[in-house]
């Protein structure tokens, strides 16, 4: 049987149509980079915090802990390390209002522990309203650890290091350590940090009640390669 050119096209437009929508079954977008900055409107960068497990609250937002996650500065082998700022990504971070340095972090971050040595460990971050967007600095990525988004007790996703960096290794350096923004089509108002190894260390949290939509040049160069082609194709037919 002989296929057209039209026929061909139109089937390819509608083959990207279903892979976009299969790619956006998840209410969470991630876009992370190395040296990458937030996007949101308010920033946190956690320093109100005291040392230690004990959690507080700034406002309307509050930090709380289960063993053996923490507030923690520096690093500690086979513990937590400080994620690296790099690219000028702690512009606006600093105390009060200022910016911090590039390097190995120097002020307090959060560390989750892990739930393979204590179990239910975790830091638990309950935002001020229903968020619809939420960025962190995320110290040595880990496909072992996980990030899960909450509209009060119903779980609405979750990514993990895998979805951040292509293959997560831990490293501690400046390549290991990425700003990541998430976008929901679901709103949520409770952050929920796991690891199940040693450890899941991030700081600097940014959030916004609306998304901040993120382009996906890939799939939409595609297309409208694909559209192009067929309106060429219609074009050339009634010629």
């Amino acid at each position: 049987m002989k296929i057209g050119l039209h026929s061909i096209l139109a089937a390819s437009v509608i083959a990207v149509l279903a892979t976009a929508g299969t790619a956006h079954a998840s209410p969470l977008s991630v876009s992370s980079s190395v040296g990458g900055a937030p996007t949101g409107v308010t920033l946190d960068n956690l320093d109100w915090l005291a040392l230690g497990s004990g959690g507080g609250s700034h406002g309307a937002l509050t930090v709380s802990f289960a063993p053996d996650a923490a507030a923690v500065q520096g690093s500690q082998g086979g513990l937590y390390a400080a994620p690296y700022l790099s690219g000028g990504n702690g512009a606006g971070f600093g105390n009060p209002n200022g910016n911090q340095a590039d390097g190995a972090d120097a002020t307090t971050y959060l560390t989750t522990g892990s739930t393979g040595a204590q179990a239910n460990a975790a830091v638990t971050i309950q935002l001020p309203t229903e968020e619809m967007y939420f960025g962190l600095l995320w110290g040595s990525v880990d496909n072992y650890n996980t990030l899960s988004f909450y509209d009060g007790v119903t779980l609405v996703g979750q990514i993990t290091g895998t979805d951040v960096i292509g293959s997560p290794n831990g490293d501690q350096g400046v390549n290991g350590t990425v700003y990541v923004n998430i976008n929901s089509s679901l709103p949520f108002n409770k952050v929920v940090a796991t690891s199940s190894q040693y450890a899941f260390e991030f700081d600097n949290l940014a959030f916004n009640p609306r998304e901040v939509q993120v382009p996906e040049p890939g799939t939409l160069a595609l297309l409208a390669l694909g559209l192009a082609g067929l309106g060429a194709s219609r074009r050339r037919k009634a010629d």
